[in-house]
C-alpha cells in the first residue's frame, strides 16, 4: 500500500453515506454501502440508518425496506431512527400498509415509537385515505406516552377531511 494513503474505515464510510443522505444522493449512498464488503469494512447501525434515510429522502421506499431487512444478517439491530426513516419512506411512497407493518414490528425490535414515528405513520394513513387508522393511531399516542404536535393534528385533520368525516374533527379538540 502506498505510504500516506488513507484507508477508509467504518467511520469514513458512515460520514460519506451520511453526506450523501444530506445531499439527496441516495444512489451514491447505496453504491458506497455496496463497496464496504470489498474494503473489508462492516456496516453498522449508523451506516444502515444513513443509507435508509438517503432512500427515504430520495423517495425509494423499496430500497429502504430492503436495507432494513438486511440489518439482522449484518448484526445491526434497527432502532427508532431506523424505523422512523423506513416509515417515512413508506409514507412518501404512499405505502400506508407497509408503514403500519413497520410500526407493529418496533416493539419486537425493542424500538420505542416516538412523535416522529407516529407523525409519519399518521401521514401515511392520511395519504392512503385511511382516516380511521389515522385517528386510531392518534388515539394510541397518550397510552404510548407520546405527545401529539401540530404535524400530528394536521395529518389527522387532513385524513378526516379526505374521508369526508368532518364530524370526527371535534374529537381532536
Amino acid at each position: 500500500m502506498p505510504e500516506g494513503k488513507a484507508v477508509p474505515n467504518q467511520i469514513t464510510y458512515n460520514a460519506a453515506i451520511s453526506a450523501c443522505e444530506k445531499g439527496g444522493q441516495w444512489q451514491l449512498a447505496l453504491n458506497l454501502l455496496s463497496l464496504m464488503p470489498e474494503a473489508r469494512v462492516v456496516p453498522d447501525k449508523i451506516t444502515y440508518n444513513a443509507a435508509i434515510s438517503a432512500c427515504e429522502k430520495g423517495g425509494r421506499w423499496q430500497q429502504a425496506l430492503n436495507l432494513l431487512s438486511l440489518m439482522p444478517e449484518a448484526k445491526a439491530a434497527p432502532n427508532e431512527i431506523t424505523y422512523n426513516a423506513a416509515i417515512s419512506a413508506c409514507e412518501k411512497g404512499g405505502q400506508w400498509q407497509q408503514a403500519l407493518n413497520l410500526l407493529s414490528l418496533m416493539p419486537e425490535a425493542k424500538a420505542v415509537p416516538n412523535q416522529i414515528t407516529y407523525n409519519a405513520a399518521i401521514s401515511a394513513c392520511e395519504k392512503g385515505g385511511q382516516w380511521q387508522l389515522a385517528l386510531n393511531l392518534l388515539s394510541l399516542m397518550p397510552e404510548a406516552r407520546v405527545v401529539p404536535d401540530k404535524i400530528t393534528y394536521n395529518a389527522a385533520i387532513s385524513a378526516s377531511e379526505k374521508g369526508g368525516r368532518w364530524q370526527q374533527l371535534n374529537l381532536l379538540s
